[in-house]
């Protein structure tokens, strides 16, 4: 799947960061809180494709949780 790109092998270049930013974006994800997450996750190469999955932007789980967190922070 497409989740590679949050797995950065030697650093996270700005190439990855834009990736995850513009991915994040097109799903409708608040892109700060989503960047605070995966932060907090500290996805890695250990990590399987499924793992990663669900970290991506698109997975229900995380958007239901990124906009619980936005909205939290507006309060």
């Amino acid at each position: 799947h497409g989740s590679k790109h949050l797995m950065p092998e030697k650093g996270l270049s700005s190439q990855q960061c834009n990736t995850t930013v513009e991915m994040a974006t097109a799903n409708g994800v608040n892109v700060y809180h989503y960047l605070t997450y995966l932060l907090e996750k500290l996805p890695d190469d250990s990590m399987s494709d499924n793992e990663l999955d669900q970290l991506a932007p698109w997975n229900e789980k995380v958007k239901a949780e990124i906009e619980r967190r936005a909205e939290n922070s507006n309060q």
